[in-house]
């Protein structure tokens, strides 16, 4: 089977589609996807959607580019944390492409999601966005490795890849690679160690070709797959067997039914 390990299920635009698009991940071999959170306002939704079925997965955490919004301290991040649904913390990290300024809260959010990840055990989710180079300087200050992690829907060179996976990170693939013009992307998927290799489609957003435009869904990583198994020339079956056994190694709460 495969995994969709990024999505945001409780978006409204999917949310309302919730069975369709259950179904649509079954007729496609789509075995788990890890439904993540963005905002402590939207955690509820986020768990209850995991409750619901047995082949959905959530994390806990604050995107960086949430502004205004409810800032968990470690307590709060780890009570959440303990549910046996939550395999993750995150998506956390930094974007100073919409965040231009660079903002200290942003620093000071992420080194909370690092602390409470290394305290409870469970690895977290990065976004990184025009923001490498403080992303990975935070990371080693606060120790992530210790907790382990993805640089989920990745999109930078190949050095910062490097960096990750010296710090013992994934590193996960959206349907951005299936994107014509995104040839040193391309290049990234690669080099990355099989063992390391993760796929997602970061639903609603990014649908790969060729869907791109769409709202996007589980059912299509599938596609993202297929682009990878393509360009390092591997049978699709080991694209999908590495991809999902990694998934389950480095988020050991998931349960795969």
């Amino acid at each position: 089977m495969f995994v969709d390990s990024h999505c945001h299920l409780d978006f409204p635009d999917l949310a309302e589609r919730e069975e369709a698009i259950l179904a649509a991940m079954a007729q496609n071999r789509v075995g788990h996807a890890l439904c993540v959170s963005v905002k402590m306002e939207d955690f509820p939704r986020v768990l209850a959607l995991a409750e619901r079925h047995p082949n959905l997965s959530a994390s806990v955490g604050v995107h960086p580019d949430n502004d205004g919004v409810e800032e968990p301290d470690e307590a709060r991040l780890l009570a959440l944390a303990d549910h046996p649904k939550v395999v993750a913390i995150g998506e956390t990290g930094l974007d100073y492409y919409w965040q231009k300024d660079a903002p200290e809260w942003q620093r000071e959010r992420f080194r909370t999601h690092i602390r409470a990840a290394r305290q409870c055990g469970k690895p977290l989710i990065v976004h990184t966005r025009s923001a490498a180079d403080d992303t990975l300087r935070l990371m080693r200050e606060e120790g992530a490795g210790e907790a382990g992690g993805v640089m989920h829907c990745f999109t930078e060179s190949r050095e910062v890849a490097e960096a990750a996976l010296d710090l013992g990170f994934y590193i996960s693939f959206s349907g951005i690679v299936t994107f014509k013009n995104a040839r040193e992307l391309k290049a990234v998927a690669q080099y990355v160690p099989l063992d390391r290799l993760l796929i997602e489609t970061d639903a609603p957003y990014l649908a790969p070709v060729p869907h791109r435009g769409k709202t996007n869904e589980p059912a299509w990583v599938v596609h993202v797959a297929e682009e990878i198994a393509r360009l390092r020339n591997e049978p699709l079956e080991r694209i999908e067997s590495a991809t999902t056994e990694n998934f389950f190694r480095l988020f050991r709460h998931a349960q795969a039914h």
